[in-house]
């Protein structure tokens, strides 16, 4: 009976000792939370997860017990993330388009706890972040069939925020109509133009006929209005399921490998260590000056991953170029190379931060 109660004090005292922990981890987790609230990350971080739950386990020497720390610490990770969800809840994502517009689809898979808002389009949404009034923007960047988005590629030149993620998201082109709606009574489809060039094949061998609407969401919604059997949508899955409608034909697209690339940006930009960076920048009008560019960054031991030339709005003839480099250029080589940049660009800014493949 003594040996158990000596016990009993003993986990009495550690339980007290492991409060005093607790709240301090949870303090270092809300810090974290407002941090990653400030630079439009998400919460759930799968690769950081497997990293400490495989060096933690070194900490414990008892082989016998090692396999219970596991779920502990998983428990602890799980709480740390609920925590973080009530803090990152309040967070404002701006979008551009309406509900069920693959915009929508991708800021809610990134911030499921976000309040995504909606706005008319890619300039609105991203003044938005500027102005306050949200704290971050989902927008497209590239699509791996239309090339990139420029509406978005000319803000991130001219305006101030900051690439803190860049995300894929799969597109699946479905044909859905109003309920009991057949696909031999279909006469006419109704998308956005990209939907509908990427699905074109379909279109054709069906014998229907296109129309073309702002997007995939606004064609949606359209359908459910007119309520006809004989109009249909092209759209994805949960846009069908928002505006009550069915999925007649599953994925109509041409290509079964149509990704859409969607950057996050907001007012301050990651500090953390990551493998891909984004740069802008423009070079004197003479000959060799983007070779002379182009020939610092190799120099400096990184590759670039795409380079895009657009034209400026200001001066008629002239041209930035928006670089995405592999490797990270917040370290001290990185310093060094952008210091070297500048000597033979005109105006160079450092755009953000990312990590590859995150698919969404």
């Amino acid at each position: 009976m003594e040996k158990l109660n000596k016990a009993r004090e003993t986990i009495n005292q550690l339980d007290k000792e492991i409060a005093v922990l607790f709240e301090k981890r949870m303090a270092a987790v809300r810090e974290i939370a407002e941090y990653k609230k400030e630079r439009g990350l998400p919460i759930f971080d799968s690769a950081r997860e497997s990293e400490i739950i495989r060096s933690t386990q070194s900490n414990i020497d008892d082989e016998e017990i090692r396999e219970f720390y596991v779920p502990f610490i998983k428990s602890t990770m799980d709480i740390s993330k609920r925590f973080q969800h009530r803090i990152v809840e309040g967070a404002n994502i701006a979008y551009s388009g309406v509900e069920g517009a693959f915009a929508h689809i991708a800021a809610g898979r990134i911030f499921p706890d976000g309040k995504r808002i909606s706005y008319p389009d890619f300039k609105a949404a991203y003044e938005a972040v500027e102005k306050g009034e949200c704290d971050c923007v989902v927008i497209p960047i590239e699509n791996s069939r239309a090339g990139e988005v420029g509406q978005t590629i000319d803000l991130i030149f001219s305006g101030s925020l900051f690439i803190n993620g860049i995300y894929s998201l799969d597109i699946r082109h479905n044909l859905i109509g109003v309920k009991g709606a057949r696909e031999k009574d279909i006469v006419k489809v109704v998308s956005h133009r990209q939907a509908l060039d990427q699905c074109a094949s379909y279109i054709r061998n069906r014998g229907y006929k296109a129309e073309a609407c702002e997007n995939t969401a606004r064609a949606a919604r359209f359908i459910a209005d007119l309520n006809d059997p004989s109009v249909a949508a092209i759209a994805s899955r949960e846009t069908a399921d928002l505006y009550g409608l069915d999925i007649i034909r599953e994925n109509i697209n041409e290509a079964s490998n149509n990704t859409t690339r969607f950057a996050v940006l907001s007012r301050t930009l990651c500090k953390e260590k990551r493998d891909h960076s984004v740069i802008v920048f423009t070079v004197p009008d003479k000959a060799g000056a983007l070779a002379h560019a182009i020939n610092v960054i190799g120099h400096h031991g990184y590759s670039m991953r795409s380079i895009k030339s657009r034209a400026t709005k200001n001066l008629i003839w002239t041209y930035y170029f928006y670089v995405e480099i592999t490797g990270d250029l917040q370290s001290k080589r990185g310093m060094y190379m952008l210091d070297e940049l500048s000597e033979c660009c005109d105006n160079l800014k450092m755009v953000g931060t990312f990590k590859d493949n995150c698919k969404i």
